[in-house]
């Protein structure tokens, strides 16, 4: 029989699209956590880095010409932060408050009184009564009145930072679009509508339990409501499920990315659980009322502090996902069209693998993983989270006193000290020049002068570019100070944030795109092409993904959207570094341990990094055990040097580079042995030579390329 030409089309054909198979999926290696990183933080940065009021509703309580001038002359202020509208009583405001129709109200002085009132409700939203307030105050000034703040609808205090809603809804969230990909790899046959309903009823049930658990007995931030959380997560668990479901069935694996982007990443700057919902573009305004995420928040927040006023609607969005997702889930269960890139199976005694890249497994251990992967990403997010930033309590804030005279600082340092107990770490520092130094080096939070001469006034000095939280939480307790003291109080920021950057929150959203992007790669070349076993394919990778995530990044938060200003090549050298370095002990954990890995290493680079950071909530006012963190974990060491590169000179960038570059050098140390001993597994599977341990036979010996089993 002749030997077929290589040009004969009969083999040209497979051969190409063999070769175009393979780059789709070595491309998609790629692309899936380029996308997801990128969503991400390109949403959050561009969303939240200058957040500013649009049309906030607010009121005027009073009639009269001078009312309504008050009201004309709020809606004519340049850039429309507020839509005023006049109402005629107390009563009438402080209903329009509780349904969460105004986010505050000013009421007019009465006949021959100048003093005005400032009605709000932190419960609707802790930052939304705090802008709402910010807007409100100034028409006291400018009419010399005075103004107090009256709380219509205080937060409780074992949740005064208002985060249990937040993390409730997001933990439903999570259970419901997280356990799809898993049942696509695992247990495809539960992808049918008559088997998902059942198990997705009993799923939320359980999720809803457990987030509820969490949030009350355990971390203490509710009292009771088991039921509203029950009522309002089954509801929002099986409306993100389901729709996850049919997105499922459209798209297959690339589903997540789209479950991912409703559901988290657009849901987040809607929900009007962060930040205020009149804070964001207009388009986030819309989406308030249709994601899940918003209405499962507002629902739980109707729930526990306004009486179930204006649950209804909420409520009624969830629905709404529910039967729509079925009814269209029905129309393509009906098209009969299998799922793209699914399992052909019928039943679940075929053997699959539980996690993707692993062995294939017995049906009893697919459903155990298919549930306690979710679940442990659930319980991480929604218990971490909730515990460190709860309550927030201001405790051992470095603060100096500087005065003229040794022997008075020392006198005003004992002073504070016994009226501060424990809420800050007093010192003397000798000149005013010293403390700016420390303050700049962020040794110090702030520093409180003494006035030279009698009468005069105080000055304290601090930073809002080293923690817009603890820069307000320093000035308001030197307030009082300098009030019991009877002297006035003036406040310098010797390094103000920025206009691109006014919630300081831009450091941080920089350091967790860098960490995401290294874990988030491991994820997916355990996933994608678990064939790449050794350090020599892995190095290679690694580096490129890097560099080349490093500079996109800093292209799209600095040209792109303009958070983050100059600073290019340090930027995207320390980025490149903080993503191999968390790449590398990441790759330790993905090829010992598999994909199951990503939990625990997501709580220890992501979930602790982030109150360690202190590029959110000031580490002087979460649990004491992640200020040992902080000098530790690679994210706050990101956090830190974005932060100092852009407002500090670059002050302290050595020692995060000495802590990222201790990572890296241990997770290469790690990477080795676990060669090593991957070797010795092969030959002692196979004693005349190399061997694939179990779980990676045949496979892949390139990206997207076939091998032989003992090919390596």
């Amino acid at each position: 029989m002749p030997v077929p030409s290589t040009t004969d089309p009969a083999t040209a054909e497979p051969n190409a699209a063999d070769r175009k198979e393979r780059i789709i999926r070595s491309v998609a290696l790629f692309v899936m956590p380029f996308l997801m990183v990128t969503m991400m933080f390109a949403t959050y940065m561009a969303t939240m880095h200058s957040p500013h009021p649009r049309q906030m509703p607010v009121a005027v309580v009073g009639s009269g010409a001078q009312a309504q001038g008050v009201v004309d002359a709020l809606n004519a202020t340049p850039g429309e932060p507020v839509e005023a509208r006049l109402v005629t009583s107390r009563d009438a405001a402080v209903e329009l408050l509780r349904d969460r129709e105004i986010s505050g109200a000013l009421q007019l002085p009465a006949a021959g009184s100048d003093q005005a009132t400032i009605f709000t409700a932190s419960a609707a939203g802790a930052s939304g009564a705090a802008t709402a307030q910010q807007l409100l105050a100034p028409v006291a000034v400018q009419q010399q009145w005075t103004a107090t703040t009256e709380e219509v609808a205080a937060l409780p205090d074992e949740d005064r930072a208002g985060i249990a809603v937040l993390f409730a809804a997001m933990g439903m969230m999570l259970a419901g679009y997280v356990p799809l990909s898993l049942l696509l790899m695992a247990t495809p046959h539960l992808l049918r509508l008559r088997r998902f309903v059942p198990l997705v009823a009993g799923w939320s049930a359980l999720t809803s339990t457990i987030v509820w658990l969490i949030l009350g007995p355990v971390v203490g931030a509710v009292d009771g409501h088991y039921l509203t959380f029950l009522g309002v997560g089954m509801l929002a668990t099986a409306a993100v499920g389901l729709a996850q479901l049919l997105f499922t069935k459209l798209m297959g694996p690339l589903a997540v990315l789209l479950g991912m982007l409703l559901f988290v990443v657009f849901g987040m700057p809607a929900s009007n659980l962060a930040l205020p919902v009149h804070t964001m573009p207009g388009f986030f305004q819309f989406l308030h009322g249709v994601l899940p995420l918003p209405a499962a928040g507002e629902a739980l927040r109707s729930a526990l502090y306004f009486d179930g006023r204006g649950i209804g609607v909420h409520l009624l969005t969830l629905a709404a996902w529910i039967v729509a997702a079925v009814a269209l889930c029905l129309l393509k269960e009906r098209g009969g069209a299998p799922i793209p890139q699914a399992p052909q199976v019928d039943g679940p005694d075929t053997p699959l693998p539980a996690l993707a890249g692993g062995p294939p497994r017995s049906k009893r251990f697919r459903y155990a993983t298919v549930a306690a992967f979710p679940l442990s990403i659930l319980v991480v997010v929604v218990g971490l989270m909730s515990f460190s930033m709860h309550k927030p309590e201001p405790h051992d804030i470095p603060v100096a006193v500087v005065a003229a005279v040794p022997e008075q600082a020392e006198r005003a340092a004992a002073g504070l000290r016994a009226g501060l107990n424990g809420v800050a770490d007093i010192t003397v520092a000798a000149s005013v020049d010293e403390a700016r130094e420390r303050i700049l080096a962020r040794d110090l939070v702030a520093a409180y002068v003494l006035p030279s001469t009698p009468g005069g006034e105080a000055v304290l000095y601090s930073s809002s570019a080293a923690g817009s939280s603890q820069h307000t939480m320093v000035q308001t307790m030197f307030r009082q100070v300098a009030a019991g003291q009877q002297m006035p109080l003036a406040v310098t920021d010797v390094s103000p944030l920025s206009e691109t950057d006014t919630m300081g929150s831009n450091s941080l959203y920089v350091g967790m795109s860098w960490i995401m992007s290294g874990f988030l790669m491991l994820a997916v070349l355990r996933g994608g092409a678990p064939h790449i076993r050794r350090l020599r394919q892995f190095l290679p990778i690694l580096g490129g993904w890097a560099i080349g995530m490093s500079t996109w990044l800093w292209l799209l938060f600095d040209v792109i959207i303009g958070a983050v200003n100059g600073h290019a090549p340090e930027m995207i050298g320390f980025g490149a570094l903080t993503i191999f370095a968390v790449s590398l002990v990441t790759a330790v954990f993905t090829r010992t341990f598999g994909l199951a890995a990503i939990v625990p290493m997501m709580v220890v680079l992501m979930m602790a990094g982030v109150p360690a950071s202190g590029g959110g909530l000031s580490i002087y006012m979460v649990p004491e055990f992640f200020r040992t963190l902080q000098g530790v974990l690679p994210l706050p060491a990101a956090v830190d040097t974005a932060r100092s590169l852009v407002y500090f000179g670059g002050v302290g960038v050595g020692r995060n580079l000495a802590v990222v570059a201790v990572w890296a050098a241990v997770g290469l140390l790690l990477n080795l042995g676990v060669d090593r001993w991957l070797r010795r597994r092969e030959q002692a599977a196979d004693g005349t030579g190399p061997h694939p341990v179990p779980g990676a036979s045949g496979g892949l010996d390139g990206i997207g390329e076939p091998a032989p089993a003992g090919a390596r």
